[in-house]
């Protein structure tokens, strides 16, 4: 893609600067933390949002997979299985495995790197929510969520601006994607079975006591949400595009559980 291109080429690393760009430097082996002007971009490019999203995404998933002390073999898994889903060739996966572990260092700048990703998204709401999810997915890679983790992510929704009860949503649609409490992790999301009436009235984030109406209105701005043309519009790294797919995927099993229930038309 063209945003690869360029990072390969030294220019959008140097571009991104700040700590996003020194991190990806560090996993690329060049000079990025200053960051230059100019160059012909400008900073609400497609092409630096992706760089910010790719980066920000496997750096904070294995500081998340580090929060609890130790990295379990699952947590990696999880990653190459994300990469896999990405369809990502030797050389993306080499960059995004070397993020990973940038992620896990001691030393890594968590609160800055958040920060400068917000930034760069430019608030993009739907956008952040698709990185936390990820880095949920990761949270629940061997089967559970460390206490740390959660502690984690909640703070990382926080300085994202996200609220407790957009986390909690979050949360809960990936616990009902992954079928975890029915003895699958989040390696094994794609052949989890059809959730519970319980599980899919949190996916699509209504109590069991709204209307049809209601149902169906959730359900469509969740849809739009997480359309993948609209969210690589936004900054999605084309290459997630297919974790976007399956997003959608979840969310049309729910309504359609929900609609069976209800004898909905």
């Amino acid at each position: 893609m063209a945003w690869w291109g360029k990072l390969i080429g030294g220019a959008f690393g140097y571009i991104l600067g700040g700590p996003l760009g020194a991190v990806l430097g560090a996993a690329l082996g060049h000079n990025f933390d200053r960051g230059l002007k100019g160059a012909g971009f400008s900073p609400g490019d497609q092409e630096r949002v992706q760089t910010a999203f790719f980066t920000a995404t496997f750096s904070v998933m294995g500081s998340v997979a580090k929060a609890d002390g130790r990295v379990s073999t699952q947590e990696i898994r999880l990653a190459e299985t994300v990469m896999q889903q990405m369809r990502l060739d030797g050389e993306k996966r080499r960059a995004a495995m070397k993020l990973f572990d940038q992620g896990k260092r001691a030393d890594f700048p968590l609160d800055d790197v958040v920060r400068q990703f917000r930034e760069e998204c430019h608030r993009r709401s739907t956008l952040m929510q698709m990185f936390i999810e990820i880095q949920l997915q990761a949270a629940f890679a061997d089967g559970e969520m460390h206490p740390d983790e959660r502690r984690m992510l909640l703070h990382i929704c926080d300085l994202l601006g996200f609220s407790r009860h957009i986390y909690e949503h979050l949360e809960a649609m990936v616990r009902a994607s992954a079928g975890v409490g029915a003895g699958a992790g989040a390696g094994g999301a794609r052949e989890a079975p059809r959730p519970s009436v319980r599980d899919a009235y949190q996916v699509l984030d209504v109590p069991e006591s709204a209307t049809d109406a209601e149902v169906k209105r959730a359900y469509r701005r969740l849809m739009s949400q997480h359309h993948p043309d609209k969210l690589v519009s936004k900054g999605l790294p084309e290459e997630m595009i297919e974790l976007a797919k399956h997003k959608t995927q979840d969310i049309r099993k729910a309504y359609e559980h929900i609609k069976e229930r209800r004898g909905m038309r």
